[in-house]
């Protein structure tokens, strides 16, 4: 009679589970499972309990980034109104964008059979802001203090018209859900430094009146094919900041301690014999949560923050759930070690509520945003910080509703802005630029991929040798597109 243990371990050498050191998930689970050996350029000089080592050959040059940040303004930030103001707009206000400017965009089923196309300009004046002159709404004032430091990109583009399908295309490189998101590519590639946090964090908020309908699925932070180890880790918005973190009653730290170490060396065992590379990432989990329960309350004690610096991040600041306390705990978790840090903000979908929620919106986000930035920059970070900004598209150049009196713009995923600070971008530089309309990019047009090669770049990584075999195929981040953003880089 064949041993049943034997069975499954033919079954799962069969299925290539493990397969050949040499390619597959095997080079992937062997980097995990021998994270103190030499095996795979591992960091022999790192102890046991640090972070976990990058791939062999990672990174790929010097990066210039060591961290990132990355602002999701969820629901569609418009470009019209924030960052290219267009004079033709107002002089034309009310009349039929022109068919020869429209041309063949794809637009929304919302407004893809709209019979007229009214010319909205921007609902508030913009400004020169900085040294550099960058204009923008005045609406943005604390950003605007950051001309100087930002570059503006104008040529943003994407095939996405949706929500769901834009988010997931630019944080995985596919509309389609299943693959790993940028921060578990980045976890993947370069292993982590911190040994008490996750090397990726996710937190989420949205706006004050709830306006904003737009969902955060999981796949956004996932980790795809890879490992679920490399998958963002969420911190909640309300109870708990990390749920069920916390000691039962009756269980002390010593004997929690104690249980995780049977745990481990049950859980090892199996590893040894299925090599599964879940399993490791049981075991990782497991020690990652135990740290968690000294590294997270301390995250959160704001007892040492000067009061300058909360007032900088707004009356907001040290309310649980709000935007302005995710940018201050991102802050504190970018100085821990943390290496990758997604703020995911709701409430940019102005369908129907342009001329009243717009700014509603920017009054909760802009300050906060431009707060985490100085703070950065105060405390010698932000040199070796990648901070991003940018929704899944923008909105249309003509109003929504009524054509008479609109009252709000549909998605548009044909041209709009996004600006960036920090490792390695070019400061108080506009990038690319559109039509008197703001519909049809002129001048350098970036498109999600190659904005997703350009962050990876700035790490470190050629967004075309960071791939994983999965179902007989190499993938990456780009997919089998993308060229680096050299225009923008300093």
């Amino acid at each position: 009679m064949i041993d049943a243990q034997q069975q499954n371990i033919a079954r799962v050498n069969r299925r290539q589970l493990f397969g050949s050191a040499a390619s597959g998930i095997g080079i992937a689970a062997l980097s995990s499972l021998f994270r103190g050996d030499h095996l795979f350029g591992a960091d022999t000089n790192r102890s046991p309990s640090a972070g976990s080592a990058a791939l062999p050959g990672l990174p790929h040059h010097a990066p210039k980034a060591k961290r990132v940040i990355m602002f999701w303004q969820g629901g569609a930030p418009s470009h019209i109104d924030l960052f290219d103001d267009k004079p033709a707009l107002r002089r034309l206000t009310g009349k039929d964008i022109p068919a020869s400017v429209r041309g063949t965009t794809r637009l929304s089923t919302m407004s893809a059979s709209y019979g007229k196309w009214p010319c909205v300009p921007a609902i508030k004046p913009h400004k020169a802001y900085g040294t550099c002159g960058m204009v923008m709404s005045e609406m943005l004032p604390h950003i605007g203090e950051l001309a100087d430091d930002i570059c503006l990109v104008r040529s943003m583009n994407t095939e996405a018209v949706n929500h769901a399908p834009g988010v997931t295309y630019f944080m995985t490189g596919a509309q389609v859900p299943g693959r790993p998101s940028m921060g578990a590519w980045l976890s993947y590639g370069l292993g982590s430094v911190a040994n008490n946090l996750p090397t990726f964090v996710v937190m989420t908020s949205s706006d004050k009146g709830k306006t904003c309908g737009q969902l955060f699925f999981d796949y956004y932070w996932g980790n795809g094919f890879l490992p679920s180890r490399y998958q963002g880790v969420r911190f909640q918005n309300t109870g708990d900041l990390v749920p069920y973190l916390a000691n039962p009653p009756g269980v002390s730290p010593t004997g929690r301690r104690a249980l995780l170490d049977d745990l481990s060396a049950m859980n090892a065992a199996h590893l040894a014999d299925y090599g599964d590379p879940e399993i490791d990432t049981r075991i990782a989990q497991y020690e990652m949560a135990f740290r968690m329960q000294s590294s997270v309350p301390e995250l959160v004690d704001f007892s040492g923050e000067t009061k300058q610096t909360v007032e900088r991040y707004g009356p907001d600041a040290l309310k649980k759930g709000t935007y302005a306390n995710n940018c201050l705990i991102a802050r504190r978790l970018l100085e821990r070690g943390v290496g990758f840090v997604q703020l995911m903000h709701s409430g940019w979908d102005q369908h129907n509520n342009l001329f009243t929620q717009l700014e509603h919106q920017c009054r909760d986000t802009e300050g906060p945003s431009a707060a985490l930035v100085k703070d950065l920059k105060d405390r010698g970070m932000l040199e070796d910080t990648l901070v991003v900004w940018g929704g899944e598209f923008g909105r249309t150049p003509f109003g929504q509703g009524n054509p008479a009196n609109p009252n709000g713009r549909d998605h548009f995923g044909h041209a709009y802005s996004w600006w960036l600070a920090g490792g390695g971008i070019k400061p108080g530089t506009v990038y690319g630029a559109t039509d008197e309309f703001g519909w049809n990019i002129t001048e350098n047009p970036v498109h999600v991929h190659d904005m997703q090669a350009t962050i990876l770049h700035l790490c470190g990584i050629d967004h075309t040798q960071l791939t994983f075999r999965y179902q007989g195929r190499q993938y990456r981040l780009t997919d089998v597109h993308g060229e680096v953003v050299n225009g923008i880089l300093a």
